[in-house]
Order: structure tokens, then C-alpha cells, then sequence
């Protein structure tokens, strides 16, 4: 890649953090030790990498899950209740997640990590007990998707925020196999659900899940350690930034991204089952293999960001996304779909693993990062608030090919915000060359 056009990414030890990790990793001489006393390793260092890889199995995983009980609920619990309806439970766990960082930022800043981490962990397992009671609509959206997603947004930020305070050169490849929990929850959870539910019924089997949830989070109370301190409070919100165009058009990015992307995540049992000529027990293992892909598609992106950039990284495999999500149209076999899986799974899971430090190579200054952040979810959360419900409104009234096309094209339209975002930030990047 030519030097006018290579990425900037900062070489700051903090510049591959998450959300407000970079304000809470800051050094401070009353909070914080020297830079090269950071462990950068050993086993309190790697206790936090999978206390957060904990973190990410039981929120995002949870989420990336939701797909088999998409299925479930269209098939049986919910039979009277449009998928689009249905969808909404999902869409709004996945949003709170998202959102509900931006207030939980503050509180992580201000020292109350374990206050989030308790809460947020009960919050999590006491929705998913309570979902193995429900009967009715408005009993799983408020156990499910209300409990459960204020839940994870509790636990969010410190499962991005802890990893980057214990390590400086491997940073990237820490955070990456933290990240990758959230994939491993989307194979393990659907694949338990599928399993029991039709042995143990969908109470019991739901609740082996919020079993293993408690063991896991209980884990997390017991090994997490926040080893220094945020020198100064953050900012909520920062207006100005959105006069800048290179992080407005990623923002932009971010929801059109978010609004189609989990599409095939929600849809991909009932598609297999329908389209592809699957027996209903095969289709239910679509969702682990899609899931299965996105493991490594969080980890070997990430290790190669740090030499190509990140937004220079996101770029192509975004794109790729989006040419499975047109290819998915004329997928009618088992074997394409089994490889259609796997192969958007590992590109799409660029677009949960990478945004965070695209958003640190967009920003002027360390100290923003963690308010650009925020706002930047916040976009992404009302994205997939809105994308799988509108997805499943238009299976219902134009059938598969409508919804495959505004998977497609929702994000064509994020890897156009992304290059817009790439190549207005390239004359800054020239003038330093």
C-alpha cells in the first residue's frame, strides 16, 4: 500500500483500546503506573482476557444466539406473532447493549467497575431465568429483550475497557481473543438450546443456559481486577465532532452496517429450513456455523489492522460482506449455504471487533475517544434496533429476495460511508507524509 494512502493509525501503547478504556488506561502519576510497567502479560494480565472473553460470550454471544430463538418462537411458543414482531425482542437486547454505554462509560470512569459487573451480571441471568417462564409476547420482549439488554449494556464496557490496561504490544491480539468470546456464545448457546429444547422442553432448556450464564459471570466477579484508575471524568457527548467528515461518515457507516448485518444472524434457520431443502434438525446448526466463522473473522483481522490500519481492514472485508449478502440470493443448496455461512460469518465479524479502533485512527486526540465512542454506538445500537424488524416486515409482504436485498444493500451503503470516511481523512494523512 502506497504511503499516501496507508492508514494512520496512532502508536500511542493506547491507541488499540475500546469504548472508554482509553480515558480509564491513561497514565496519571496519582492513579497509574509508568507506561512500561504495564504487565503487558502474566497470568493477573490473562485472567482479564478471559474474564472479558467471559464478558463478550455472555452478552454479545447471547445476542448472536438469538436466532434460534427466532426460530422457536415463529415455530412454536409464538406461532400467532409475526416474525417481524418477533424480531423485535432480539433487536432491542442488541440495541440496549449498545446504548445503555454511553451512561455506563461515566460510571466505569468513576471507579464503579464492580457495581456494573455485579449488576449487570445478575440483570443477565435473572432475564434469562425469566424467560424460561414466559408464555406470552410481552413477557419475553420484558425478560428477554428489556432485562437482558439493559444487562449487557451494563457489562459492555468493562469487557472492553478492562483487556487494554494489563497489555501495550499485545494489545491487539489480547483484545481480538476477548472479542472472539462473543462468536464462541453464538455457537455454544443455539447448539445447547437445540439440543435440550426438544428433550427437556423450552423452560429447562432455557434455563441450563442462564445456569451456565451464573457460572461463567460468577467467574468474571472472581478473577476481574481494574488495575488503574481515569485521571478525569468524560464527557457525554461532543457535538462538534459531527462537523468533522471523516467520523460522521463512519458513524453513518456504522448504523447502515448494523442495520443489515445481523440479517443473515436472525433469518439463516428459518432460510435453511425453507429455502434450502434442510431438515429442521441441520438448519438449527446454520446459526453455530455462521457464528463458528465470525470466531476467527474477530481475531486475524484484528492481528493484521495493526499493520494495515483499521478502517483499512474494515474496508474490503465489509465489502466482501456484502457481495455473500447478493450471493445469498441465488443460494438454494445445503452446501452453499453451509459455505455462504462460514464465509459471511467470518467478514461480517469484522464490523463488531473493528470499530472501536477505527474510531481511535479518526480522532484528533486520545482524550475524545472514549465520548466518540458512545455516540458512535449509539448509531450503531438504533441500527440494529430497526434492521431485523424491518427485515422481517418485508419477508412477510415480498418474501426472501426483498430481505436478502436490504441486507445487501444496507451494507453497500456502510462500505460507501467507510470510504467516504477513508479518503476524506487521506489529505490530513498526506500533508503528515
Amino acid at each position: 500500500m502506497s504511503a499516501e494512502f496507508k492508514e494512520e493509525v496512532p502508536t500511542d501503547p493506547l491507541a488499540n483500546t475500546t469504548s472508554s478504556d482509553v480515558e480509564s488506561a491513561s497514565p496519571s502519576p496519582s492513579t497509574s503506573k509508568p507506561a512500561d510497567e504495564i504487565p503487558n502479560g502474566g497470568l493477573r494480565a490473562w485472567l482479564q482476557v478471559l474474564g472479558s472473553f467471559s464478558l463478550f460470550l455472555n452478552t454479545w454471544g447471547v445476542i448472536n444466539s438469538f436466532g434460534a430463538f427466532q426460530s422457536y418462537y415463529e415455530d412454536e411458543l409464538l406461532r400467532h406473532v409475526s416474525s417481524s414482531d418477533i424480531s423485535w425482542i432480539g433487536s432491542l437486547q442488541a440495541c440496549l447493549l449498545l446504548i445503555i454505554g454511553v451512561a455506563t462509560g461515566p460510571l466505569f470512569d468513576a471507579g464503579y467497575f464492580y457495581v456494573l459487573l455485579s449488576v449487570g451480571s445478575f440483570l443477565v441471568v435473572f432475564g434469562m431465568f425469566m424467560t424460561s417462564l414466559c408464555t406470552e409476547y410481552w413477557q419475553l420482549m420484558l425478560a428477554q429483550g428489556l432485562t437482558c439488554g439493559l444487562g449487557s449494556g451494563c457489562l459492555f464496557i468493562p469487557s472492553v475497557a478492562i483487556v487494554s490496561t494489563y497489555f501495550t504490544t499485545k494489545k491487539s491480539f489480547a483484545t481480538g481473543i476477548a472479542a472472539s468470546g462473543s462468536g464462541l456464545g453464538g455457537v455454544i448457546y443455539p447448539i445447547v438450546f437445540a439440543r435440550l429444547q426438544p428433550r427437556i422442553g423450552f423452560g429447562w432448556a432455557t434455563r441450563v443456559i442462564a445456569f451456565l450464564m451464573l457460572g461463567m459471570l460468577l467467574g468474571c466477579l472472581a478473577v476481574m481486577r481494574v488495575r488503574v484508575l481515569p485521571p478525569q471524568k468524560r464527557r457525554l457527548l461532543e457535538p462538534r465532532a459531527f462537523l468533522e467528515l471523516p467520523f460522521t461518515m463512519f458513524t453513518v457507516a456504522e448504523f447502515f452496517g448494523f442495520m443489515g448485518l445481523y440479517i443473515p444472524f436472525f433469518y439463516c434457520t428459518a432460510y435453511a429450513a425453507k429455502n434450502t431443502g434442510m431438515s429442521h434438525n441441520l438448519s438449527f446448526y446454520m446459526l453455530p456455523i455462521i457464528n463458528a466463522g465470525s470466531v476467527f473473522g474477530r481475531i486475524i483481522p484484528n492481528f493484521l489492522a495493526d499493520k494495515t490500519g483499521p478502517l483499512n481492514m474494515l474496508i474490503p472485508c465489509s465489502l466482501i460482506s456484502a457481495l455473500l449478502a447478493f450471493c445469498w440470493i441465488a443460494i438454494e443448496s445445503t452446501g452453499g449455504f453451509i459455505i455462504f455461512s462460514l464465509l459471511y460469518g467470518f467478514f461480517s465479524g469484522t464490523f463488531v471487533s473493528l470499530p472501536p479502533t477505527t474510531v481511535v485512527s479518526l480522532s484528533p486526540s486520545l482524550q475524545m475517544v472514549g465520548t466518540r465512542m458512545g455516540m458512535s454506538f449509539c448509531f450503531a445500537g438504533l441500527g440494529l434496533l430497526i434492521g431485523t424488524p424491518v427485515a422481517g416486515a418485508i419477508l412477510q409482504s415480498s418474501g426472501w429476495l426483498g430481505t436478502q436485498l436490504f441486507c445487501a444493500c444496507s451494507v453497500t451503503v456502510a462500505v460507501a460511508c467507510c470510504l467516504v470516511a477513508r479518503f476524506s481523512k487521506a489529505p490530513a494523512l498526506m500533508a503528515k507524509a
